[in-house]
Formats: structure tokens, sequence, C-alpha cells
């Protein structure tokens, strides 16, 4: 994800890991990075915490996941604080987080089997059949802006796939993390299934390259994901890449723009714009496009800005100083390419790290506010003359996340979705994660996908077990090689 979760890798690694507050800019904590005697002790629980994890059956498993899930729930009031102080979320959307955090686990727990369970496969053998088995330790380096989904998002389907799981998470947000540790081992998973593992990228690194993990899942920036990826693919590694997007919302001539405008408000705008699958390039076709600005423009108006702990707030600040910087850069950069800044357009005076919900027009593909990822409250408007004028806008980019297109035609829309380089098309919706389908990108936004069972089946061993003694083939034909 171009500039968000963690941008060129992380901050510095030269000070220690912080909490703070971004609505207020207060210190909340320091953390210590763990030292090497640390760093071996989780990685030897890992193994051993493997060895009892998977030698337990899928109700076993699906137990301790429901147990996770009650756990979330009941800390739900004060995990949500712990996110919203750390990275600024609003309180309401922190809890709603949680409660989808549960669900995933639930999830996970209800349809492990189903999606692992051997499957028969007809061959000359007295038996075939392919079993789906955990891998070991999943390195996960997960991300600050959906501090609690992200973990349980990549970590339930691995869970329950009889992995363990070593979660390096983002540097602004390890009470979070600690938060997380603490739940998940109340639930009763064997020791070592679940740890923190605190260290700078450099670090983590080197420590892929340890026969104890077995695979990464990672969910960052394309610098992030190209540096573990090399160090995965180095050491014959399993990776899963989620690298975030700049994602389409075409809307055609016939759409309804009332629904269509107020999804485009509420997906742009949570978060304070600080979601990989967020749209981000409005592409609006022939004359719709100047109602369309007209009202997105008076519902962004109206948007409440302010302390994300407020139940009434509705976009909080950006998670840290460097983000609403790095932002702005891109919103000037593209007004001075002639983009038209219909609303804000600068960061908000005061306390805390709030940039004002912005409305791009007039942008263009060579503009970077087009071009790259905008990772914060930035809408960009773009122009296009048809349909198929929109799809060729919409692939004009190097991410593939995912998109939305709104119309009334809904075979129209099948077809241009069928065209449109995304790993998932949401139609007449705005695009959002969901446990029962999978997740992921193509181009730089990744590969591999999570949740569901594609998900659930990314970390493990598919394996073919033949039991003879074969029956008799049937006779090859003329010049087919025999192995």
């Amino acid at each position: 994800m171009a500039t968000h979760q963690m941008s060129a890798r992380e901050p510095s690694s030269a000070l220690p890991p912080r909490s703070i507050n971004p609505a207020t800019e207060e210190m909340l904590r320091t953390h210590d990075y763990h030292t090497a005697e640390q760093i071996e002790a989780i990685l030897d629980r890992a193994v051993t915490g493997f060895r009892a994890w998977r030698a337990m059956g899928f109700n076993q498993r699906g137990t301790c996941l429901r147990q996770i899930a009650a756990e979330l729930r009941g800390n739900k009031a004060r995990l949500a604080h712990t996110v919203t102080s750390e990275m600024g979320k609003p309180i309401v959307e922190a809890e709603a987080e949680v409660e989808k955090c549960a669900w995933v686990c639930e999830y996970a727990a209800e349809n492990a089997e189903r999606f692992l369970r051997d499957q028969p496969a007809q061959t000359n053998a007295t038996e075939t059949y392919v079993s789906f088995l955990p891998l070991g330790a999943i390195a996960a380096v997960m991300p600050w802006n959906f501090p609690v989904w992200q973990v349980f998002r990549a970590g339930a389907p691995a869970l329950m796939a009889g992995n363990c799981f070593l979660l390096k998470h983002a540097p602004n947000v390890l009470e979070t993390a600690f938060s997380i540790e603490r739940i998940v081992q109340a639930a009763g998973l064997p020791e070592g299934v679940f740890q923190n593992l605190v260290v700078p990228p450099e670090q983590f690194d080197a420590l892929l390259e340890d026969k104890r993990i077995a695979g990464v899942t990672l969910t960052g920036s394309p610098g992030a994901g190209s540096v573990v990826a090399s160090i995965a693919g180095k050491n014959i590694k399993k990776s899963v890449l989620e690298l975030g997007g700049s994602d389409p919302f075409v809307v055609l001539a016939d759409a309804d723009l009332e629904a269509a405008v107020e999804a485009a408000v509420r997906a742009r705008y949570a978060n304070a714009g600080q979601v990989c699958l967020a749209p981000k390039r409005f592409i609006l076709v022939g004359q719709i496009a100047d109602e369309f600005e007209k009202k997105m423009a008076a519902a962004v108006a109206n948007l409440r800005v302010g302390d994300p702990l407020d139940r009434s707030t509705q976009m909080g600040p950006l998670a840290r100083p460097d983000l609403r910087d790095a932002l702005d850069r891109q919103v000037q950069s593209s007004v001075q390419a002639g983009a038209r800044v219909v609303r804000g357009g600068k960061p908000r005076q005061g306390q805390g790290y709030f940039y004002e919900p912005t409305i791009l027009g007039d942008v263009t593909p060579e503009m970077a506010a087009f071009r790259e990822e905008t990772f914060g409250p930035v809408a960009a408007l773009v122009r296009a003359s048809d349909a198929e004028h929109a799809l060729q806008l919409a692939n004009d980019s190097d991410f593939g996340l995912s998109g939305d297109i709104w119309t009334r035609n809904v075979a129209l829309a099948r077809d241009l979705a069928r065209r449109m380089e995304v790993g998932g098309v949401f139609i007449n919706g705005a695009a959002a994660s969901d446990p029962r389908v999978p997740i992921g990108g193509v181009k730089r936004s990744g590969y591999g996908r999570e949740l569901a069972a594609f998900g659930m089946r990314e970390f493990v061993n598919v394996q073919t077990v033949w039991i003879g003694p074969a029956a008799p083939a049937a006779t090859p034909p003329p010049g087919a090689r025999i192995e």
C-alpha cells in the first residue's frame, strides 16, 4: 500500500517504537525491541506450540477460535479505546472493527473442516486423496490502519489450518498488538501458537531466513513487499502480499447517483481515508460528472471531523505526521499540474495530524492523485467519455486491488468486471473485505489471497496420498511419456 501501512519499510528503527496519540500528539508509551535471547525463546516456543496445535483436530481448534471471538467481544470497549488512542480511528469504527474480528474467528472455526478436509481423487490406485496440512510458524507483518482486523483477517484462517502465528506489528500500534496477544492467550491456545515479535524491519528481514519460520504474510507498501518477497523467495518460503491500491470507482451515466455518492463518501472518508480497499479514483462518465461532484461536495461538507473518542465524530486524524505531509505533497503536486480543489486541500490547523476532507476535480492520469496511492481523505474526480473510456482509465494503474462499478445495466457491469484488472469488483456497492469471499490483488497490489477457502489454503502443504496396489492402467496414447 504505497504510502500507508508501512511506508518504504517503516519509520526509522534508530528510535524505540513509540505510541503517540495522533489527535492530541501526546506520547502514550515507548516500547523495547525484543532481545536476541527473547527472539530465540519466541521461535523455540513456536516450534513446540506448532506440534501441539497441529495435533488438535478442527473441533478443538474451532473451540479456541470461538473463545477468541468471545474474548474480543468481552474486551471490545477497552481494545477499541486503545486502537483509537494509538492511530486515531473514530471510536465507533474501532468498535465495529473488533466485532468484525470476532466474526472472522467464528467463520473460520465453522468452515475450516469443510475447506480443509481430505479430498478424494480418481486415479488407478486403490485410494487417492489430497490433504491440506499446516506448514508451521507463519510470520505476519501487519499494518496500523486496521490494527486488529488485519491481524485476524490473516491470522484466523492460518490458525484454523493448524499454523502458528508470529505477529510483527507496526511500531505505532504496539499497545494494540500486546492487547491482541493477551486476548488470544486467554482463549486457551497452546503456548507459542500466537506471539508478538517486536523487532525493527532489518532484523525481521534476517529472521525470515530462520528455518523455524515456514512462511510470511505482509500487508504494506510495494517497497516493503518487494524486500520481504525477495527474502522469502531466496529461502524458498511461501509468501502472501497485500500491497494496497488506487481503486477505481466507476460511475456510468445511468447510475443511481444518490446511492453512488452516499457509498463514495462513506468508503473514501472512513478511517480518514486510510483504507487499502477504499476507492480513490472516481471515474465519472458523461453528463453525470457535474452532478456527482456537486452532491459529493455537499455530503463531504457535512462530515464531522474531530476528536475520535467523541462518538459523533465521523473522521479523525491521520495516524502519523509524515503520512499527513506525504498526502499534502500529493495534493499540492496535483493542483500544480492542473487539478481543481473542490473542497479541502490542506492540513487542518491546530493540534493533531488532521487533514481536511478533500475533493480534487479535473484529475488526469499524469497527476499524483491519479498515478499514486493517496492514503488519506482525498477523492480524485476523473472524467470519462463513455464506459469503455472509463474502463481504460480504471486499468491505467500499477495497482489492481479492487474496483467499483455503478450502473443500472448489470449485464454491462459484468462485462466490464471481467476486463477490469483488479482482484475484486463490486457492482452497485462499495468494496469491503468479507470472511466469506477472498481478498487480494494483482499487479503491484500483490499476490495471494486472504479469507474464504482460498485464503485458508494459502499456508498449507497440499499433499497427495496414493495408496496401492494400482489397478491396470488404461493404455496410454501413442507417444505419451510415462514418468
